[in-house]
């Protein structure tokens, strides 16, 4: 008698679950649709990601290029923008809209992986960067400095991901001005 009991409430509970799963409740919609309705107005811009300026900031090849990877995966992951475009990638050039980000270093520490797992107080890998995003005709967004750093446990490139991941937090921050209020950008060096 028991394990009947049991086996009705178990039944009862997933029908209670079904019926909320096929009914959701208006409440839970109408904040769905105030959440994603004039919220997030820069789903219409895109943006164009300027390969990585190292600046006079002693920095390898390697962490200059995962720099620039990584700003192109954490930039898409936001879901702020139409489309991410690589620097002088053609399809860029038609479209309007288009924000563009420009990354110089600042400062690089490379710091060293052994000495910051053996002793988790020095060995620190560092970077800073100035992020900048314009429109095309250059008028600037964003112009701010961003950190990205590795200071206990992980590589030296895993600096570059937390770089990365700090200036789309930055960028998905922002509120953005109105597409059309944009001009198309002249001939000439920005």
């Amino acid at each position: 008698m028991k394990t009947n009991s049991r086996v009705s409430r178990f039944v009862l509970a997933g029908a209670i679950v079904a019926i909320a799963v096929a009914q959701p409740t208006p409440v839970l919609a109408q904040t769905a649709a105030e959440r994603s309705s004039g919220a997030n107005n820069s789903v219409q811009w895109s943006v164009q990601v300027d390969k990585v300026d190292p600046g006079n900031a002693n920095l390898e090849a390697s962490f200059q290029i995962a720099i620039y990877e990584n700003l192109l995966t954490e930039l898409s992951k936001t879901k702020r923008f139409r489309q991410v475009f690589r620097d002088g990638d053609r399809n860029a050039l038609d479209t309007s809209d288009l924000l563009i980000l420009k990354t110089v270093v600042q400062k690089y520490s490379p710091g060293n992986e052994t000495r910051r797992a053996v002793t988790t107080v020095s060995g620190a890998t560092k970077l800073t960067v100035r992020s900048q995003l314009c429109t095309t005709n250059g008028a600037i967004i964003l112009d701010h400095a961003v950190n990205g750093n590795v200071r206990f446990m992980g590589s030296n490139l895993r600096a570059t991901h937390n770089l990365a991941r700090n200036v789309a937090k930055t960028i998905k921050g922002l509120s953005f001005p109105e597409p059309s209020l944009s001009v198309p950008a002249q001939s000439g060096e920005l």
